[in-house]
Order: structure tokens, then sequence, then C-alpha cells
């Protein structure tokens, strides 16, 4: 491909022959003629076979919002002449990143690093890499793509929390659901023996009476559990700078809930985003799901979310707008403990009141981790 330079030399080449020739100048027809074999001698240039061994990775594969990610460029030379003037030209969700490859030599390779934008939150494909070959001169250009895209992920931004305390009721005749997890001290029934149980747990009393294996079912009730809600409702807030704090804000809770191996559920505007019930591991799927969660138009309220939510443990609501606080604020019998949390500038006179709710402003993760009940 013949660049800017290239066809400006060739339009100029062509103006001097045009207005020196008429006259007799042969000056004017050897510059023209130069003009032409220079842009000419340049695409035979770039045309010659590359040669060249290109390798791309991205690491790491996974990275918080604006937190520096790099893309390794291998490059070697496999042809037999010196190759110069190469560019390697990648995108990065349509941004545009350029960095210059050393002349190679014969079989010698060259490793550069260039930066990736992780401004944005999300799925973001790299590439494809396009290696740009130029003649010494400029004039013409041959871009070649290589490898296949790789894949980004930027997730959430989060910030360390203690879990909110929940889960202090006592039920003395076991529970009323079976929505706790098992395997600890508080009684909750018999079942039938499955293979791998402990033959501790075995109710002799009651295989005999039933000539079945039944073993003991034994469930935490004290243990902690969090319900997380996002409001994912493009109106909720002014902006997408809004939005990313409040996606950061709910990963962080669930993440502080996941790392102590604790269960909860995460919830926006489209229905039930995850259930974690506090294996280890967790946290980074709390951080997958949510680098792929997206304002909407069409989501529900936080009320319609709250009303799949259960009862027991603690609530923490997530929105850009204190109209959702009567939300929370209407289901807080419903749980041990309800936070409120409004992202965005501080209101004048502070949050607004509500009975049996903790309510929060956060203009940033660290005004959040100030803020946070302890």
């Amino acid at each position: 491909m013949i660049t800017r330079a290239g066809w400006g030399l060739a339009a100029a080449s062509a103006l001097v022959y045009a207005v020196g020739a008429p006259f007799g100048y042969a000056q004017a027809a050897v510059l023209a003629v130069a003009g032409i074999a220079a842009v000419g001698a340049g695409a035979l240039w770039t045309l010659r076979g590359a040669g060249l061994d290109v390798r791309r990775e991205v690491t790491p594969a996974k990275v918080a919002r604006g937190e520096p990610a790099v893309a390794i460029l291998h490059v070697r030379n496999t042809g037999r002449w010196r190759h110069a003037g190469l560019v390697a030209r990648d995108t990065c969700r349509g941004t545009a990143v350029a960095v210059e490859v050393p002349a190679l030599a014969r079989d010698t390779a060259r490793t550069v690093s260039y930066r990736l934008p992780t401004r944005r939150r999300g799925e973001t494909p790299v590439g494809p890499l396009r290696l740009d070959r130029t003649d010494p001169f400029g004039l013409a250009r041959r871009s070649v793509a290589y490898g296949r895209p790789d894949l980004l992920l930027v997730r959430p931004r989060t910030v360390p929390l203690r879990p909110p305390a929940s889960g202090r009721r006592r039920h003395l005749d076991g529970l009323a659901s079976r929505s706790a997890p098992n395997g600890a001290a508080g009684f909750n029934g018999l079942r039938d023996y499955v293979v791998g149980d402990d033959l501790r747990h075995v109710h002799w009393r009651s295989t005999a009476r039933t000539g079945v294996l039944m073993v003991k079912e034994l469930t935490d009730v004290n243990l902690p559990s969090t319900v997380t809600v996002l409001d994912t409702r493009h109106s909720a807030y002014e902006g997408d700078d809004e939005f990313e704090l409040a996606v950061d804000i709910a990963a962080s809770v669930a993440c502080a809930v996941t790392r102590d191996r604790f269960p909860v559920r995460l919830l926006t505007g489209a229905g039930e985003l995850l259930h974690a019930k506090g294996s280890p591991g967790e946290a980074e799927e709390v951080l997958d799901r949510l680098a792929l969660v997206e304002r909407e138009p069409r989501a529900e309220p936080p009320v319609q979310a709250l009303r799949r939510a259960g009862s027991g443990g603690a609530l923490v609501l997530v929105s850009g707008t204190y109209a959702a606080l009567a939300d929370a604020a209407a289901v807080r019998r419903r749980f041990d403990r309800v936070v409120f949390v409004r992202v965005g500038d501080p209101r004048d006179g502070g949050p607004p009141a509500a009975a049996g709710v903790t309510v929060l402003e956060a203009g940033d993760l660290d005004e959040l981790a100030a803020a946070w009940p302890r």
C-alpha cells in the first residue's frame, strides 16, 4: 500500500514533469522519473516475503479495572534479510496501540511490550495484531495480520471489607428452610444415607425403626449469610462512572463474604447473578460474573429483586438514587441487618434516615471503606 508520503511524491513528480517538459527542461523529466521510481522501489521492497515469526501474549488474562495489563510481543526474523521499519499495531476495544519493533538481523529475535487500556470493565478483545513493514523512505507500507485475537477480562475493583454481621438467630427446632449450608452442629432433621456420609452421623434408632440407614442432617444456623442487590437500571445513575463504582461496591461486599467462606446471593435487575455457598475460589467467580454486568434501560427495580431475596441474614442494596431506599426500608423486618449504599456525590445535609436501615454514601471505594460498619 502506498503511503501518503508516497502518493505525495508521485503527485509532485507528475506535476514537475507536466510543468517542465513542455519547455524542454530535461531535469524535470529526470526528477519525475526518479520520484516515480522511488515509489515503485518502495512498493517492491514491502512486497518481498517477510519471514517473520510473531507471537503475542496478554498478561494477566484477568485484571481489576484501572490496574496495568500488558501485551508481550515476540518477533523472530526467520528470513534471509534484515528487517527494519517494523511497527506493530494492536486494537483494544476500539483503542489503537502502536509500538515500534527494533531492527531484526537474520535469525534474531526481539521482545517488546506495551500497556493495554483497562479503564472500561468487561470482556476486552485484544487484536487482531497487524505488523506493518515500510520501506526505508516511508513511501510504501505492507500490513500483515498475525495470530488470533486474545481476550482480556477487566473485572471490578474491590476494597477490603468485613462481612455484614448477621445470622445470630437461634433455631431450637430446626430451620424453616434448607437455605443454610450443611456440615455444622445444628440438627436440622433426618435423611437417607448417601455414599460418602460420615458414619458417625448415623441415627441408629431411626435406622432400627425404619429398616433404612438414616443419617442426621446438620446445619449451621448461625452462619452469616448476605444478599447483595445491585441496581442496574439505566435511570438510577447519572453516568457510567457512577455505575462502575456501584459495581465495584457490590463486588467488594460479595467478595468480603465469600473470602470468609460465608454464603452470599448476588442479585441484579436481570435476576440472580450468582449464589455462592462459601466454597473456596468463589470470590473469583463473583468478579468474573460482575465483569459482564451492564446498565439496562428495562431492568427491574430493586423491589422486584428483593421479593426473590428470601429472608434472614444481611441485605446490602447498592444504587445511585435515594428512591431505592424505600425498597430497602420495606423489607427491613425480613433481615437481621439492612445496609443501603448510595453512590455519587454526598447529599447536602447528609443522607436521609430510614428506620432499621444503615444508610451510607460513597463517592469512591475509600469512602466506602471508611464508612463501612464494623
